[in-house]
């Protein structure tokens, strides 16, 4: 497939959003396994890559990006869109700016394409690890940080804003009082976690849905294997003669929703990509609302924070 047969959504900005794109968030990927799956990827058609300042993987994005375009693989910066994500302890509104050009930074480049806010919460400054603890938190200032969002994308520095991990409340209170609404709610998302709230609201309100964890999330430390062990989903993949995974991301596809999936395997990106040609059935949609619906992340980054969902999925 040509990176010019991958679907588009128009975000609010009116900027084109690659439907799929290639997550990297792996954690522990070097920086020049991320720039050979990059470079791999824009070959095979990707034209969104996902990334944060938490993955450690701008670097190796951003060498992958200068290399695609020495190599003529892209015609120039604007044919590939760039996401990244401010981190819970630049989660302040006199950190955001400086976040921002130091992604900018390690990416090597003068914007990216989407800025989102990681996650709803703020750390105290310095080296803490998932799970947090009570004491890493630090008072959440949303309206003052989201001013700042605003200024970025004035400055020119990201051509859109959004979230990441925001519920209906919290985009209802983001909504009163922002004056650029977000352009994407990055969500975890599949047909084991469907989200039909909060994919109900921003969709009524034109924020697009990314789904991240899209076929699970094995190997986290919150992570089950649910999705691709499910008996349902593996009825309709051998019924398709499709894999699970390219069931879930089809799934996602008819919901109008976009996603970015985490594979630096060559075969599994090229999979990845050939969901376009064929749909679910009616058949298949009844068995798959029949999945048992249960949190991918249970407690998200911080297991005391009760209203970190706020019930809604």
């Amino acid at each position: 497939m040509s990176s010019s047969q991958v679907p588009n959504i128009v975000l609010s900005n009116r900027r084109n959003f690659p439907v799929i794109g290639l997550g990297t968030g792996t954690m522990s990927a070097g920086g020049d396994d991320t720039k050979v799956a990059v470079l791999e990827a824009i070959k095979l058609g990707y034209k969104h890559f996902d990334t944060a300042s938490i993955y450690g993987s701008e670097e190796g994005l951003g060498e992958a990006i200068a290399e695609a375009l020495k190599l003529g693989l892209v015609g120039s910066r604007d044919d590939l869109f760039v996401t990244s994500k401010l981190w819970c302890s630049d989660n302040h509104p006199d950190l955001v700016l400086l976040a921002l050009k130091k992604t900018l930074q390690s990416l090597k480049l003068e914007y990216v394409d989407l800025y989102l806010i990681h996650w709803p919460i703020a750390l105290k400054s310095g080296n803490w690890s998932m799970p947090f603890d009570e004491e890493a938190m630090a008072p959440f200032d949303l309206k003052g940080v989201w001013t700042k969002m605003e200024e970025c994308q004035q400055l020119g520095l990201t051509k859109g804003i959004g979230v990441s991990n925001f519920s209906c409340k919290k985009l209802e209170n983001l909504l009163s009082f922002a004056n650029i609404p977000p352009a994407v709610n990055q969500i975890g998302m599949n047909p084991t976690w469907q989200q039909k709230n909060v994919k109900d609201y921003c969709q009524s309100r034109g924020i697009i849905i990314t789904a991240y964890s899209p076929l699970g999330a094995k190997g986290t430390f919150w992570g089950t294997n649910d999705v691709m062990d499910n008996e349902l989903l593996n009825e309709i993949a051998n019924a398709h003669g499709k894999s699970v995974a390219q069931v879930c991301l089809r799934w996602l596809y008819e919901q109008g929703v976009a996603f970015a999936v985490k594979s630096y395997n060559k075969e599994r990106m090229k999979q990845n990509l050939e969901i376009f040609d064929w749909s679910l059935t009616k058949d298949d949609y009844e068995k798959i609302n029949q999945v048992k619906q249960h949190h991918c992340f249970k407690y998200g980054p911080a297991k005391f924070i009760e209203d970190l969902w706020d019930e809604e999925n």
